[in-house]
């Protein structure tokens, strides 16, 4: 089993987590265990030699995880922040600095130069901020930690074969303060399955100032999840009055005949283009944006699960190739129901078994699968809609 900081040193769980005794032995001690895992993972006693040395425990990583995973931003938020004057400027000077090689890379992969450039302005303001941390010393601070310390354990493995294979040393091992690096912030794992060597030096380097690499492991990755070329993420559609929001969400897909017959149009008003079957997500409720959305869509949550992540870069892509702003509002209340209310929804389904995810007051695709699946057990219609009626039913 696996040494980590709750089980290393259960007779110093009062002191804090900066305490210099955490990092001097409970610290140590986990590397020794770690150790022990590496060797039987296939990393070489010599590159463990050169580098477990040199790794340190970092409580300001721990102080940040554990704060990105307590807060959340309104949608309105993210998609202003994503499609930014700044970053659509930054982003089309970027198309037009590197127009060769994002053309050929999008010739090679299918994937659109937009979407590219959109997860590199996102991920890295294109290149910018790269993150300045030592990778190894973050994942092992982070699996010590305990909270996703089997997940961050695998991630460091793989940060070690990265360097057993040569394409990186050590000491340019570096990141933000998850363990994602490049210009696209990959996670190790990800590196190891996808990067490629595109400008064929022999090494895929994604930390280069050159982001050829980082570039077309990015459209190779996507390529590799699915990407279907000549298909958009999405498109905000208008929705009829009185248009019944259970309808909406992923699990419900339609053609777009069937999705015209209930009345739903572009953002212009104009007829539905035919892309496919597609989902209707409400990602602020009714009163906000809507969305059809393709199967590119799942293939950009393989980079970032959360749906604003998606819709950033889908947005911000949309931009750069010439598209519109979204035109709806976004409600202050989003699905009529405060922040708290939403948060408090979110906790009596957990509470009562059903995985609404973390009471962020952001009630996503899974939480509306938690509400179906409540309304199921409880003998009622499968809407999966929030409401202030169903916070008194779970409450």
């Amino acid at each position: 089993m696996a040494i980590t900081r709750r089980g290393v040193m259960a007779g110093m769980a009062a002191l804090p987590l900066t305490h210099p005794a955490w990092a001097q032995t409970g610290f140590s001690a986990w590397l020794s265990g770690f150790r022990t895992r590496a060797r039987a993972a296939g990393i070489k006693a010599t590159t463990l030699d050169n580098t477990l040395g040199s790794i340190t425990y970092l409580p300001k990583v721990v102080q940040l995880d554990h704060k990105q995973a307590e807060t959340a931003r309104s949608l309105q938020d993210y998609i202003s922040a994503a499609a930014s004057s700044g970053r659509i400027s930054g982003g089309t000077s970027a198309l037009r600095k590197y127009k060769t090689l994002l053309g050929k890379i999008e010739k090679r992969y299918g994937v659109p130069k937009e979407i590219v450039t959109a997860i590199w302005g996102m991920e890295s303001s294109f290149g910018g901020f790269r993150g300045t941390q030592p990778v190894l010393s973050v994942l092992a601070t982070l699996a010590f930690d305990g909270r996703r310390a089997a997940q961050f354990e695998t991630e460091l493995i793989a940060a070690l074969r990265i360097q057993q294979q040569g394409d990186i040393t050590a000491n340019r091992l570096v990141g933000s303060h998850a363990g994602a690096m490049g210009h696209t912030q990959f996670m190790p794992s990800t590196y190891q399955a996808h990067a490629v060597d595109w400008d064929g030096n022999g090494r895929r380097n994604i930390w280069s100032d050159d982001p050829s690499d980082a570039l077309a492991s990015t459209a190779a990755y996507l390529k590799s999840l699915g990407w279907k070329k000549g298909q958009p993420w999405g498109i905000e559609v208008t929705l009829p009055n009185g248009f019944d929001p259970a309808l909406s969400g992923r699990v419900h897909k339609r053609s777009r005949q069937d999705w015209a017959k209930l009345g739903l149009r572009t953002a212009r008003g104009a007829k539905l283009p035919d892309h496919g079957k597609g989902g209707l997500i409400l990602p602020a409720g009714p009163r906000g944006p809507a969305f059809l959305i393709y199967g590119n869509f799942q293939v950009l949550k393989g980079y970032n699960y959360a749906d604003s992540y998606v819709l950033g870069v889908g947005h911000l892509a949309d931009r750069l190739a010439g598209g519109a702003p979204i035109r709806s509002g976004y409600p202050q209340d989003p699905w009529g129901m405060t922040t708290s209310e939403r948060q408090d929804l979110q906790r009596g389904l957990n509470d009562a078994g059903f995985n609404a995810g973390r009471p962020d007051g952001v009630i996503g695709e899974r939480g509306r699968a938690a509400i179906r699946a409540w309304e199921k057990a409880n003998g009622r219609r499968e809407t999966g809609v929030p409401s202030r009626h169903l916070l008194e039913a779970v409450r």
